[in-house]
């Protein structure tokens, strides 16, 4: 009999860690696109006439006073640069954007560290 109850308890202990080890359900707080690269969730929100990207992690907003930001617009054969500016705890841009369908490349750059690419299908 004790043998089925660590048994039991074994089971039950590794499927929780397989549980926790599975990938996040990510969901939109601005109710744009959403990856996570590195820990860190980005969230794209894009109308034809502007940009907007939060970073958070684990749900708190990251410090980006001193990054960067550039995304790419890619819709067809077409493509857009823009840069992105930092207005209090995101990142934005004013414009026409094409943005129906495009798929969308963020770079976001951080004082020491790698910049990191961030990819999001837009519809």
């Amino acid at each position: 009999m004790k043998l089925i109850q660590l048994f039991t308890f074994l089971v039950m202990s590794f499927s929780g860690i397989v549980y926790a080890a599975s990938g996040h359900d990510l969901k939109p707080v601005y109710g744009g696109a959403v990856a996570e690269v590195k820990d860190i969730t980005f969230e794209f929100v894009a109308t034809a006439d502007s940009l907007l990207l939060y970073l958070s992690d684990h749900g708190k907003p990251v410090d980006i006073s001193r990054s960067t930001a550039k995304a790419t617009i890619l819709q067809g054969a077409e493509k857009q640069e823009v840069e992105l500016k930092t207005a209090g705890l995101r990142f934005e841009a004013t414009g026409s954007f094409k943005i129906a369908n495009a798929k969308v490349v963020v770079t976001v750059s951080q004082p020491g560290k790698a910049p990191v690419n961030v990819r999001f299908t837009l519809k």
